[in-house]
């Protein structure tokens, strides 16, 4: 049985999170201290006890988020080598890192240059997103296609019957109506700052193309899943590409976790904050075993 080791996105930040860590391991907190020298702000300050509202901030998020999850997996996943590695979009820059085809500095630049991207096209072009849950791919996708003169597309193909779905906020207004009429169980705006994993992100993604474009990567030292067309990469340029293009694609992560079950994997091991992967992946496969590490 192979193993694999799964990185989340935003989203599962919490005040508090690498605490342990930092207090109890001479590496993890070398770690940290370097995070905080690399973004030139003590983000340390922020994670241990900061506000929930400056921890939401998507430029503090992104980088605590890849800091905290990258120091678990060096902390916790250090007595076994991962049969693969994949992660929910800002965590595939965590997986990358683990796996090593960037370095913890140049991973962790690029994910402060992403957050600042992102932020500046949220504030650019007010947008949002919806999860939608109960029906299936095809049909929102359907539904999507659907809302005439609105930019609205599915984003996040999280596990079966559950999308999320990314657009103008009109757009997803009328999606959310349109997918409830067509018997979704539920359809919850999300508390975001834009349209993430949509045409919205056009010019962060063009943007961070120049910074990944200039970053060093390096072969990967066992298969990455990526988001955006759920197949195993570990050459250079593979990975690279497909990063440039994963800020303005879905994430296929029901896709990508269904092929590294296929592929052998049958227990997975999230580091990094909260939960939300390992219920996801049980929602896509109850036969696997899922365990994780989030202090």
């Amino acid at each position: 049985m192979k193993t694999a080791y799964v990185f989340p996105g935003q989203g599962a930040q919490f005040v508090g999170m690498g605490k342990s860590l930092y207090d109890s391991y001479s590496e993890a907190r070398d770690l940290f201290e370097k995070a905080n020298e690399v973004l030139g702000f003590r983000l340390t300050d922020t994670l241990f006890s900061g506000t929930d509202e400056a921890l939401k901030q998507t430029q503090v998020t992104q980088p605590a988020v890849f800091v905290h999850s990258y120091i678990a997996a060096r902390i916790r996943g250090a007595e076994q080598q991962p049969h693969m590695v994949a992660g929910h979009s800002l965590g595939e820059f965590t997986a990358l890192a683990v796996a090593g085809v960037l370095s913890f500095e140049e991973a962790l630049t690029l994910v402060s240059k992403r957050a600042h991207a992102m932020q500046k096209a949220c504030e650019a072009h007010p947008s949002t997103m919806a999860a939608i849950l109960g029906l299936s791919n095809e049909e929102v996708i359907e539904i999507c296609d659907s809302i005439a003169g609105e930019t609205v597309v599915a984003a996040n193909f999280n596990c079966p019957g559950q999308v999320v779905i990314s657009g103008s906020i009109k757009g997803v207004e009328e999606a959310c109506d349109r997918a409830k009429a067509a018997g979704a169980k539920r359809a919850l705006p999300l508390k975001v700052g834009g349209a993430f994993h949509s045409p919205f992100m056009e010019p962060a993604r063009e943007e961070l193309a120049q910074a990944i474009s200039d970053a060093s990567f390096g072969n990967a030292s066992c298969p990455v899943y990526q988001n955006v067309d759920a197949l195993p990469h570990t050459k250079a340029d593979e990975i690279r590409d497909n990063l440039v293009k994963q800020l303005s694609s879905p994430v296929l992560w029901t896709q990508l976790t269904q092929k590294m079950i296929e592929d052998g994997a049958g227990s997975f091991v999230e580091f990094g904050p909260g939960r939300v992967l390992q219920g996801l992946i049980q929602k896509i496969d109850s036969s696997v075993t899922v365990s994780g590490y989030q202090e």
